[in-house]
């Protein structure tokens, strides 16, 4: 969300720079005026544009700020057949999941349900390794998914040391 903010923050700065351009070159005064509603009507209508960014999926070859990340844990997948591969992902122990879509590949989509459902029957994790690495789309989308068992349980405790019971004694606990 923070991108965000900045991103339509530099929006409003270019077109205020425009505006300014506009307003102060050798032009007409309603050639002028009109730039400036131009520039007002821009505002809103990109504001606008980029809310309603948030809540599409992002094609993962269009992922450039988080290009670097190695490992990602796969959240959850949704097929739509002969369309898509939507992915829920989270990246880098962020906490926040992200979005992203990917084209059709029937192998992969087998791919993942078969080891999705493997990884329910372990409760375990599926991560992904470098998932947005251009060999991942060159090689017909082939994903390096792996899953990850649940880390094991503590060990018992050791049992506790053997006690001397004397039969004599009328306290029966030993103390």
């Amino acid at each position: 969300m923070e991108t965000l903010i900045i991103f339509f923050s530099l929006l409003v700065g270019v077109a205020a720079a425009l505006a300014t351009i506009a307003v102060w070159t050798p032009r007409k005064t309603s050639v002028r005026a009109a730039a400036v509603v131009v520039t007002a009507l821009f505002v809103p209508l990109a504001y606008l544009s980029v809310q309603d960014l948030l809540s599409k999926p992002k094609p993962m070859k269009h992922e450039w700020f988080k290009r670097h990340v190695d490992e990602a844990v796969l959240l959850g997948v949704s097929l739509d057949e002969n369309k898509a591969i939507y992915l829920w992902l989270r990246l880098d122990d962020s906490l926040e999941p992200r979005f992203y879509v990917m084209p059709w590949r029937t192998q992969l989509a087998e791919k993942l349900q078969n080891l999705i459902d493997e990884a329910i029957k372990e409760s375990a994790t599926v991560t992904i390794k470098n998932p947005f690495s251009a060999k991942s789309f060159d090689n017909l989308g082939d994903l390096n998914v792996n899953i990850v068992p649940p880390a094991s349980p503590p060990l018992k405790k050791p049992p506790p040391p053997a006690q001397i019971f004397n039969p004599r004694e009328r306290d029966l606990r030993g103390a």
